[in-house]
């Protein structure tokens, strides 16, 4: 049986990946709960992986994969809750073993997207690649090869295919594929504040970078990514 605080931070996470695609930070949880230290967010979790809700990946920053809900969650009529890997919130496509029987959609390879220091803007398809078409919605959609190590606590890694859904603008929270200046493109997670545009990293050694909301052009939304081992 689930504590108070274990059971709102499992809906909490479920519900933020199924509004965001992404799963929320730890300075995000501890904020949703109220909680003063991300030591109390570490310890939920690690009591949540004791009563098999979640599981632990090894290997990977900060990576979960949520098992089951309470009982007393309701689950619309006919739908099947089903596990679901979460790097930071990132559905993982490779791992999903029901992917390879489903239909599949071609979708175009646009070059490289820094995961780092920005990198020259999108150009044109450089090849393409299937995705399962359950994996994507009713949207435009394009793909992305990651470069560099800034995202890794998000569980966006170096060399993995990304899912982007086009769009041009995104809630506060979202990774975005953001266009810099009109010349460079980065993969962040957006932060709107009152005057400026925040592109925050998932990675310590990174600094966040601040800019005019002029400056900032959001190209798209993370909706996933593929990894090849």
């Amino acid at each position: 049986m689930l504590t108070k605080k274990q059971h709102e931070l499992l809906i909490f996470i479920n519900k933020w990946l199924e509004n965001h695609g992404v799963s929320p930070s730890f300075d995000e949880m501890k904020e949703a709960l109220g909680l003063k230290s991300k030591s109390g967010i570490h310890r939920l979790i690690t009591g949540l992986e004791e009563r098999e809700f979640i599981r632990r990946l090894p290997h990977r920053a900060r990576a979960l994969e949520v098992l089951r809900l309470p009982d007393d969650v309701s689950i619309s009529p006919g739908q099947k809750f089903s596990p679901r890997i979460i790097q930071g919130g990132v559905k993982n496509i490779i791992n999903d073993t029901t992917s390879v029987e489903k239909p599949s959609i071609q979708l175009p390879i646009l070059g490289k997207i820094a995961a780092g220091t920005p990198i020259e803007a999108l150009s044109n398809p450089t090849n393409s690649i299937g995705v399962p078409t359950n994996l994507i919605g009713k949207g435009e959609y394009y793909c992305l090869e990651v470069e560099g190590d800034s995202m890794i606590q998000a569980g966006i890694l170096d060399g993995d295919t990304v899912i982007i859904e086009r769009a041009d603008n995104a809630e506060s929270g979202t990774v975005v594929v953001a266009l810099v200046d009109g010349s460079e493109v980065t993969l962040k997670r957006l932060r709107k504040r009152h005057n400026s545009v925040a592109l925050e990293p998932a990675n310590e050694d990174y600094e966040t970078r601040i800019f005019g909301p002029d400056q900032v052009e959001v190209q798209g939304k993370l909706a996933g990514l593929i990894r090849r081992y």
